[in-house]
């Protein structure tokens, strides 16, 4: 049974920094790129960064230069650092496995059940 569990996020003022850890078990973690997306509240979940298997990335325009992704394969673990953190940035942010490194929401097979971030101004 394949489950990705997320931690990390809480409330913070703007200009602060939080890493998220999302903690996979039940699959080859190493065979699958690892994605971060975000759900603010009254919209759809939107992308925002990806790491391949062999540690290429990818990010959206909105957190480009601020938001770090990574991933450790030996403890099966794929993080999102977050600086300088504004006010638009209060999400839902969930993590995902998909065997693409991929921006579409479709095409992850797995997701975690997500952790809180808020940003006050």
């Amino acid at each position: 049974q394949v489950q990705l569990v997320e931690s990390g996020g809480g409330l913070v003022q703007a200009g602060a920094s939080l890493r998220l850890s999302c903690a996979a078990s039940g699959l080859t973690f190493s065979n699958y790129a690892m994605g971060w997306f975000r759900q603010k509240p009254g919209k759809e979940r939107e992308f925002v960064a990806v790491i391949s298997r062999s540690d290429g990335t990818i990010y959206s325009d909105s957190v480009k230069g601020r938001f770090t992704i990574s991933r450790d394969n030996a403890k099966n673990t794929v993080y999102l650092e977050m600086n300088s953190l504004k006010p638009e940035d209060t999400a839902v942010y969930y993590c995902g496995a998909s065997r693409l490194t991929t921006q579409l929401i479709w095409q992850y097979n797995y997701w975690g059940q997500g952790t809180q971030v808020t940003v006050s101004s």
